[in-house]
């Protein structure tokens, strides 16, 4: 399993409501949490097969930017 972190523009409780559907619907994501605390918001996923841009798509489609931090 490898983990991809993310810096994101995921601001509050209540962004994170609407990223949680997409990022939920990808079956490949084992597990993914967003750092409200850390100011650069950042989002850890864990997964087998997934690649930072496929997160970064279901990121996008939720109105949110993720810049995967090398």
């Amino acid at each position: 399993m490898k983990t991809l972190k993310f810096k994101t523009n995921i601001q509050c409780t209540n962004c994170l409501a609407k990223v949680t559907p997409k990022l939920d619907e990808q079956s490949d994501i084992q597990s993914w949490d967003v750092d409200l605390q850390d100011p650069e918001r950042t989002l850890t996923v864990k997964t087998e097969n997934l690649q930072a841009e496929d997160i970064k798509k279901a990121v996008l489609k939720a109105g949110f930017l993720a810049n995967l931090i090398p």
